[in-house]
């Protein structure tokens, strides 16, 4: 015959306090750093070499050239439009948003611009330049707005420029 022993049979508790704490500590602090992990990411444009549509001579491009002395806002038809000296090593934004909202009051339906940084242009002024030709803060209905100037944005690389007073005025070799 067998037999039948009876167990003790004790519940167990959990102590779930060190974890409890942790996540005291843990939940708020992941919440408050969500905030400062936010990336703003900008859909960038490179220019595109034209298949066959619109003949690129007749298309108005309008072209913002940084330069270590000076911006140049000009188009690849007329020229230069403006040029934003650099005053005691920084770029005149200020201007050159007025500039831009001057261009976006006589192309109201012209949405895109080229940014033509050289290749020793700073991260900050680039991204500077970006954010004043995309848009400009003004009040609308009480209340402080981003009004849209040139949101579709496109960068290359800035043309060779040739300082006129480096070269020879003798014209011989």
């Amino acid at each position: 015959m067998r037999r039948k022993h009876k167990r003790l049979q004790s519940d167990a508790e959990l102590d779930i306090t060190a974890f409890m704490n942790l996540m005291i500590v843990l939940v708020p602090v992941l919440l408050i750093n969500m905030v400062f992990a936010q990336t703003s990411v900008l859909d960038l444009n490179f220019p595109e070499e034209s298949a066959g549509g619109a003949d690129p001579e007749k298309q108005l491009q309008l072209q913002v050239i940084v330069l270590p002395d000076q911006l140049v806002v000009s188009d690849n038809q007329g020229g230069v439009i403006k040029q934003v000296p650099n005053l005691n090593e920084v770029y005149d934004f200020k201007f050159l948003g007025q500039v831009m909202q001057e261009l976006k009051a006589r192309m109201p339906e012209k949405k895109d611009i080229t940014i033509m940084p050289q290749p020793d242009t700073s991260y900050q002024t680039l991204v500077s330049v970006m954010d004043t030709v995309r848009s400009f803060k003004t009040l609308s209905a009480g209340s402080l707005v981003n009004a849209e100037l040139f949101p579709d944005i496109s960068i290359a690389d800035a043309p060779e420029v040739v300082n006129p007073a480096a070269t020879p005025k003798g014209g011989g070799s």
